[in-house]
């Protein structure tokens, strides 16, 4: 791995970039109710991005599972949806769905990426219990960051509070080091691993963490739609996202996309 120790001032950088989406996302959030098409979010999300002067991380991304580039600027995943959704003027959210909010910017040259899940009117019990264990989940990865952890350590808390509450975590998808790209190392995940355990990560004094538990209501198996890019749970119950960037600084950790 090549991990890239950042300065106090490119933290400052990334700060910026973090900012604007913290902000956005919260406007997202101020306008969502039944009603509203993911296609409405995506379009607000386009425009305070260009008005702010910044890119939008995840507009034009290819995949080789994906004939087309990504053509949203947020990811829209709804109920049983796990990430990377496709924004739709056909996907009209109604009372009772959850919905999983994905979105990044490049802001001069530095990245933040951060990931919320809101209920669309009132939901359901057990869907509140997952988005509430799941933002639980990053909220251990920000408690327990600090330089000197292993990421294994976190990643075990992790794991542990989402089994603990009868959920289970993604193992497909996991976080990564963000910086001037949006995907750089370290690969981050939520769970423990033998190959995390021979190869674990010491954290250390400015590095970049995105960190973003997704956690199924069911199993953690999970399946690519045809196209190419909406990840779904295969057993169809729901799924949530919380993902922050966060810095490795010397009294612990600061998150950089707080909203």
């Amino acid at each position: 791995m090549a991990i890239t120790l950042r300065s106090s001032r490119e933290i400052e950088m990334l700060r910026r970039s973090g900012s604007l989406v913290a902000e956005v996302l919260s406007k997202l959030c101020d306008v969502v109710e039944p009603g509203v098409s993911t296609a409405d979010l995506d379009e607000l999300a386009m425009t305070m991005t260009k008005a702010a002067g910044a890119v939008a991380l995840f507009k034009g991304v290819r995949s080789p599972y994906a004939k087309k580039p990504f053509p949203g600027a947020i990811c829209a995943s709804v109920n049983e949806q796990v990430v990377h959704g496709i924004p739709s003027p056909k996907v009209i959210l109604k009372a009772g769905d959850i919905l999983s909010v994905d979105f990044g910017v490049k802001l001069a040259g530095y990245c933040g990426d951060a990931a919320i899940t809101v209920g669309i009117g009132k939901i359901a019990p057990d869907r509140q219990k997952l988005m509430d264990i799941t933002r639980r989940l990053l909220d251990i990865a920000v408690d327990m960051i600090a330089p000197g952890i292993q990421w294994s350590q976190i990643a075990g808390a992790m794991e542990a509070c989402a089994e603990e509450a009868g959920f289970s975590v993604v193992k497909d998808f996991v976080g990564h080091g963000i910086g001037t790209e949006m995907h750089e190392d370290p690969k981050l995940p939520n769970y423990v691993s033998r190959e995390l355990l021979r190869n674990d990560i010491l954290l250390k004094e400015g590095m970049i963490l995105a960190v973003e538990p997704m956690v199924n209501s069911g199993s953690s198996v999970v399946q690519t739609l045809r196209d190419g890019w909406t990840v779904i749970t295969k057993d169809r119950k729901c799924s949530a996202h919380f993902e922050h960037t966060i810095a490795v600084v010397n009294s612990g950790s600061e998150v950089l996309t707080l909203l």
